[in-house]
């Protein structure tokens, strides 16, 4: 029987996927990662007994401070607007999970993502689920070894499937915030680990017309509350050193050039420009095509057909061919 290693959090997604490998003939072995959320351990912990799988506890506190959080608090500090999910997945996750099976002879990892995994390649899920935008920066030889069972369904199939199987989970609602801010008060959690930016001027089209309350509050895309002569405004720039968050309309939004540093390239860089479509944000409703270059310095330039809203520095811009994902930067 060929074994396999699992990232199980004990949610209806990490239970689906047990059952649907062992059903494959696959002896499965699941892997919680542990930051100290007790309630979850234990819902992992009694999920993994009632599926009958042997489920190891694994703490990553002190990785999961050093690779996601100090970075994540740190970008927010400086005006960016990172995406956790897209630090952890190559750095901390998977690499916990391939770790782990390495030592106990496993070939594979799986994850319950909505992706699919094929011959190194990463390729969308369903439409309506789809993640393989959190997966933009995983590595090549982490691929290889991937496989995403979730691939091929819609999140009400796999709650079907939890019913039909009688899994405990079938019924447990998604979790939805980030892992380490259970609460959702990012700027709680930001004030507790360092002093933050104070209040400075909102300022549109080079004029103050306000004062913003520090910029950890806000977005680049955010709507700013109320109206200026009966006009909408919208979060276009942050600049950390001069404390300011820069105001315009929600037309002064769109770009046709998109830049990514640190640009993960899951293919061949290209020589040469390629045609691409491109996602700015974790949304399914706006991904244009472009043409997409390669840079030296491990940048990469994307010149859009029609212009994206709001890309925020920090966040991912990812690039596709149909359903294959090519790779994924951070937005400069």
């Amino acid at each position: 029987m060929t074994k396999i290693v699992l990232g199980f959090s004990g949610g209806v997604d990490s239970s689906v996927c047990a059952a649907l490998l062992k059903k494959q003939g696959f002896e499965v072995r699941g892997l919680y990662l542990d930051n100290a959320d007790e309630r979850a351990r234990q819902d992992a912990i009694d999920t993994a007994a009632f599926l009958g799988i042997e489920l190891r506890v694994a703490d990553i506190r002190a990785e999961l401070e050093e690779k996601v959080c100090r970075p994540f608090a740190e970008a927010y500090r400086q005006g960016r607007t990172p995406n956790p999910c897209i630090l952890c997945n190559p750095a901390l996750k998977f690499k916990a999970l391939l770790a782990e099976a390495d030592r106990v002879g496993a070939e594979l990892v799986a994850t319950g993502h909505y992706a699919r995994a094929e011959k190194g390649a990463l390729y969308k899920g369903r439409p309506a689920n789809d993640q393989s935008y959190m997966l933009c920066r995983l590595t090549r030889e982490q691929l290889a070894r991937c496989l995403f069972p979730l691939g091929g369904f819609e999140k009400t199939q796999v709650r079907a499937l939890a019913e039909e199987l009688a899994l405990p989970t079938a019924k447990k609602p998604d979790s939805m915030e980030i892992c380490f801010i259970p609460d959702k008060n990012y700027v709680r959690w930001l004030s507790e680990r360092a002093a933050l930016p104070g209040p400075g001027p909102f300022v549109f089209h080079g004029e103050e017309i306000g004062t913003h309350e520090g910029i950890v509050r806000y977005t680049v895309g955010q709507r700013r509350p109320g109206l200026y002569e009966g006009r909408k405004l919208y979060v276009s720039r942050i600049d950390a050193a001069a404390n300011t968050v820069e105001l315009a309309l929600w037309e002064e939004l769109f770009k046709t050039e998109v830049r990514a540093a640190d640009f993960n390239w899951l293919v061949d860089p290209p020589a040469m420009p390629v045609a691409a479509t491109i996602r700015v944000r974790h949304t399914r409703w706006e991904e244009p095509r472009c043409t997409a270059a390669a840079e030296s310095d491990g940048f990469m330039t994307a010149v859009c057909e029609t212009p994206v809203r709001a890309p925020a520095p920090g966040q991912s811009a990812v690039l596709y061919a149909g359903d294959r994902v090519l790779g994924g930067g951070f937005i400069v």
